[in-house]
């Protein structure tokens, strides 16, 4: 594999974008100024490596097998496991599930954690900044069991409001799920905070970590969480695959959520008997291949190492912040006090869908949408923003090329 792995204290960012063979791309005659990483991050030839060196060398369905290949898979599927323990701070690989990503993890949650234990009278509680991902699932939880979904509001900034959060927990609740941080406004969320008042309240919570996993360190035991899911395509990883992590006393008691082959004790006609967690939740063949990529991109991540990555991004964040507020007619749609690199905004007289038509004819790749969070849309008033979210590969130079090209857009629709 090749990977510039940098050991001392600066962050050369230059360094570091050669590690990504795709930013080398060009969009017409424009160099390519890649700001869609919410929606999914690049991958460094250290992961695409690691995909063509499993399936030339080592592919073979796992666990199964007793030949030489199956056991070559088996034990690096079960190494990337390991390595999604250590980015996450887990206890245990038992605590540790295989998903194809957020969406599925949080879906496996709602169905064997909540279904068979929520009745009429509980109450589920979400926030108003969720994504779809972390809305419809409950939603569909509650139609089948008479339980209720409750929503924390958002405030003007896009921060949580953390007395309504309070005043909501009750006796009642009985699940909490939160993003960690928000796909459409860059809001982190006080989530350590959130965890222990609804654990006061003999609650359990859910995490929706997509978007926190490319850009801070993550220790579930510190955080107390109970579930806590990622998908692996925006931490630079694969498409496809993804982790949940569970408490290991509330998996041992989940039923499966997919029922088939390599997570049965045994069948037989009468009855079937599970294996233990992980392996009662991986039904079937998994994403070997993804799994691998996956722990690349996770020791990638590490190797740079989560504190450089976090002040790099947080000094751009502060630059295209202020280079921003800077073009009349732009709306910033998220000035939360904590945020991580993502910028949503609005231009008078501008659609977002045109803003970045017009950008990507100068080869810069923006978000244009409601972002899969059609509730907090409304709540802004808004049908769509425009979002450019950064990466720690992105410069202040690709910056400056945002800045003008909006700059260009306004002179077209004024």
């Amino acid at each position: 594999m090749t990977m510039s792995v940098q050991t001392d204290a600066a962050f050369d960012v230059e360094t570091v974008r050669r590690d990504f063979p795709i930013l080398a791309t060009s969009v017409g005659d424009k160099p390519l100024v890649y700001l869609d990483n919410a929606a999914t991050a690049q991958k460094p030839q250290a992961v695409i490596d690691a995909l063509t060196q499993f399936y030339a060398h080592h592919n073979a369905n796992v666990h199964r097998g007793l030949h030489h290949l199956s056991e070559k898979a088996t034990v690096a599927y079960e190494q990337s496991r390991e390595t999604a323990r250590r980015f996450l701070n887990a206890s245990s690989t038992d605590e540790i599930i295989f998903v194809r990503g957020t969406t599925e993890a949080i879906n496996l949650v709602a169905q064997s954690f909540g279904r068979p234990r929520l009745t009429a009278g509980d109450e589920v509680v979400i926030t108003g900044m969720e994504h779809h991902s972390n809305i419809v699932p409950w939603q569909l939880m509650c139609e089948q069991t008479g339980a209720a979904l409750r929503v924390v509001p958002v405030d003007d900034r896009g921060a949580l409001d953390l007395d309504a959060y309070e005043k909501l927990l009750s006796s009642r609740t009985k699940l909490v799920s939160i993003a960690h941080v928000s796909n459409a406004l860059g809001t982190v969320n006080p989530v350590q905070q959130v965890i222990r008042s609804a654990h006061a309240q003999g609650a359990v919570v859910m995490l929706d970590g997509a978007q926190a996993a490319p850009h801070q360190a993550i220790d579930v035991q510190d955080l107390d969480a109970d579930f806590y899911a990622f998908s692996g395509h925006k931490v630079f990883g694969p498409t496809g695959i993804g982790v949940l992590f569970g408490r290991k006393s509330l998996l041992a008691d989940m039923p499966p959520y997919h029922g088939g082959g390599e997570m049965i004790r045994s069948v037989t006609f009468e009855k079937t008997t599970y294996k233990p967690p992980p392996a009662r939740f991986e039904a079937g063949t998994p994403n070997i291949a993804g799994a691998v990529g996956l722990a690349a991109a996770l020791q990638y991540v590490a190797d740079i190492g989560h504190d450089r990555i976090a002040a790099y991004e947080t000094d751009l964040l502060q630059y295209v912040t202020e280079q921003m507020s800077a073009i009349e007619g732009l709306r910033i749609i998220g000035t939360a006090p904590e945020k991580a690199a993502v910028i949503s905004f609005t231009l008078d007289n501008a659609h977002p869908h045109d803003i970045a038509t017009i950008l990507d004819t100068q080869g810069i790749a923006v978000r244009a949408g409601h972002h899969c969070a059609q509730p907090l849309m409304k709540r802004f008033g808004v049908p769509a923003t425009a979002r450019a979210s950064l990466a720690f590969y992105n410069t202040k130079a690709e910056i400056d090329a945002l800045v003008q090209a909006i700059v260009k857009v306004r002179e077209m629709f004024h």
